[in-house]
Parts: structure tokens; sequence; C-alpha cells
């Protein structure tokens, strides 16, 4: 197609998102299946018949996304809001993905392995390297389904758990994104599987952090003393900051993810000038790619290849809901002395979205045996994620009392 039919198909796209939300919050829905909808049926199977079957373009284009969403949440989240959920959010979005995963592999692994048909490379069943690479792309919760559910609900969970659970979500995808990446490169002889992994990964997550201070920091030095002619040039400004910090961390072995969320944080509680417009500009901004994202991520799944891989994605959506998150959540939480009714809805909010879809193109574009079935895997597992969880959470607040 030429790229004046891109861009109108990009357009009709756009507005059909754009309708489809108005429509979703009046029934109920949640936004994304919206989105996600929308690219299906404008696919190659659906009445739109766009032919889109390119890995490495999604994951391209989904990082780019992804980074600018972290970045818009970052800027949007006060430190003062943050310094009292910081501790368990920080073990949460650490340590609360890597049991996720573990416990998630096993039962890949010993149950779906072991009674079921499910067979992602040459072996019988499933290796424990496939089960953890595939328990680590569905480990992290996201952060634009989660800021998209309350920045658009009228019910709020009380500021505490709302922040801690934002927080969470924004922190966490780097830490996901690690350890699939790592279980690629042990799988693909790129990365040995010794002792210097846990140093490694140490160190992807502290130099990311650290670039993403230094640059937020002198950033705003910068943006606090230039004058510009026009409020613009200040979100431009910032906008290019926040692409610095994920550049420069990955340039030196960091995690850009954390780098650009961390910058972002910096960033919004430092500026002084024309800091509403910033916010209204990049809040704008992660709405498009949130839409750009699910639509493509839409667009790039097969609806025919979904039902043969139902049984096994509900069986693991039902234990990392029901079984993974809850029991990840108890053993990082309960040392903070939550309330009850606390846990049990920190617990309930595990709603997957983007990345673990975006993650799930990565073995494609590693040649993994069977990359078709683990993002087919991956994508019911997140659709299932996201009819559950963005239609109960509301309710479950009021029912739980941690409404504000």
């Amino acid at each position: 197609m030429s790229i004046e039919e891109w861009i109108l198909i990009g357009g009709v796209l756009l507005l059909a998102a754009a309708l489809g939300s108005r429509l979703a919050d009046g029934a109920g829905l949640p936004t994304l299946l919206v989105f996600l909808g929308i690219g299906m049926l404008a696919g190659s199977e659906g009445i739109g018949g766009i032919a889109f079957d390119s890995p490495e373009t999604a994951q391209t284009l989904g990082t780019i996304a992804l980074a600018i969403i972290l970045f818009s949440g970052g800027l949007e989240t006060k430190t003062e809001a943050v310094k009292p959920v910081f501790a368990p959010g920080l073990v949460l979005s650490s340590v609360g993905v890597v049991l996720t995963t573990l416990l998630l592999a096993a039962f890949a692994k010993f149950v779906l392995g072991t009674y079921t048909t499910f067979d992602i490379g040459p072996s019988n069943g499933l290796t424990w390297l496939e089960a953890l690479l595939i328990a680590a792309i569905v480990s992290s919760t996201d952060a634009a389904a989660v800021f998209s559910v309350y920045r658009t609900s009228s019910v709020q969970p009380r500021a505490k758990l709302r922040y801690l659970l934002e927080f969470e979500s924004g922190s966490n995808d780097p830490m996901a994104v690690l350890l699939t990446v790592t279980f690629l490169g042990i799988m693909t002889g790129g990365v040995a599987a010794d002792a210097m992994l846990f140093l490694d990964l140490l160190r992807s997550f502290g130099l990311g952090g650290l670039t993403g201070m230094v640059i937020g920091w002198l950033g705003t030095l910068v943006a606090n003393r230039v004058q510009f002619s026009t409020a613009q040039m200040y979100t431009l400004m910032v906008l290019s900051l926040g692409g610095i910090s994920f550049g420069a961390a990955e340039s030196i072995g960091g995690n850009g993810f954390l780098a650009v969320y961390v910058a972002g944080l910096v960033i919004g509680n430092r500026v002084e000038r024309c800091r509403d417009d910033i916010i209204r500009f990049h809040e704008g901004l992660s709405w498009l790619m949130q839409i750009s994202i699910f639509v493509m991520l839409g667009l790039l799944v097969f609806p025919s290849k979904l039902l043969p891989v139902a049984g096994v994605a509900l069986a693991l959506a039902a234990f990392l809901i029901l079984v993974a998150r809850p029991l990840a959540v108890a053993i990082c939480y309960l040392p903070f002395r939550p309330r009850p009714n606390e846990l049990a809805y920190v617990s309930w909010v595990g709603l997957r979205g983007s990345v673990p879809i975006v993650l799930a193109t990565f073995p494609a574009t590693h040649g993994i045996a069977g990359a078709d079935e683990i993002f087919n895997v991956v994508f019911f597992v997140v659709l299932t994620s996201v009819v559950i969880h963005g239609v109960t959470l509301v309710p479950a607040a009021r029912r739980l009392r941690v409404t504000q």
C-alpha cells in the first residue's frame, strides 16, 4: 500500500479507537479490550483485511511506545505520594516478579507440560527454560493498563493503594524484560547460566536507575534556566530527555525502561516552568501510544490460532490470577503489615497488558522454536486478564472497602 493509504488507515483506526473508548465507558468495558478488538477486526482475519505479520516491527514500535508510557507515568507521579509506598512497591516490582515467574513456571512445567499436549520446542512437553520464559513474559503487571483503568474511573481505591499499584506497575516491567531477555540469551547460547547472572541483573538495575536520576536532574537544571518563547518547546525538551535517558542507559548496559521511568519521576517533581503544559502534553501522547500499541498488537494476532491454545492459556491465566499473584503478593507485602482487605485488593490487581504481548514477540526475533505458539498463549492470557481484571477492579474495590 502507498503511504497515503497507510495514513488513511491510521486515521480511521485512531478515530475508531477514540469512539470505541466512549462506547466502552458507557458499557462498563475495559478500554484496552476495545483497542485490542479494533486491531483484531482490522487485521488479516477481520473485516479490515490488513496484513500485518512482523514481530520485529511490533517489537520496535512497542518498545518506543512503552518507553513513552513509562516516562509519562513518572512525570505524573509525585514523590510525596511514592515515599510511603516506595519500600513495598520496590519489593513487589522485583522480588514479586521473580516469585510470580517461578510459581507459574513450576505450574507450566509439572502440570501443563505433563498433562497436556502443549509443546513449543523439539522436546516433549516443556523444558525448564521454556517454562521460565513463558512465565517471565507474563510476570509483570502493566503500567499502561493500570494507569488507564484508574485515570478513567470515577471510583478510586485509597490514595496509598493506588500509588502503590501504580508504582509497582510502572517499575516492574524492567524486571520482566530482564528475565525474558536473560532466558532467551541462555536458550540461544548468548548468556551463560552461572552465578554472574545475578550480578548482571543488579548492574542493569543500578545503571538504569542511576542514569535516569542523573539525566533527570541535569535536564531539570537546564529546563528551569533556559527561556523559550513558547511552552511547546519545554514539552519537546522534556520529551527529548526521556529519549536520552532510555538510550544512554541501554548503551552502558543499564535498563532503559527503568531509566526512563526514574527520569520522568525526577523531572516531574523538579521542573518549574510550564509543568502543567508538560504533563498535559505527555498524558495525551501516552494515550496515543496506548491506543497505537494495543491496536497494533491486535493486528498482529491471528484469531484462528487462539482457539487451539485456549485450554493451556486459560489454565495459565487461572493459576496466575488465583495462585501465583496472591502468593507472591502475600510473601512480599505481609512484612509491611497491610490490612487484610488491602492485601486482598493488591493480590487481585494483577492486570496484564501490552508489556507481555510485546515481550511475546521477542522469541520470534531470537529464532526460538514455537515462537508463534508462545505469542498466541501470551496474547490469550493477557486477553483473559484484561477482561477479568478490567471489569472487576472497581467492584472489588467497593466490596473490599478500599475506596476513598
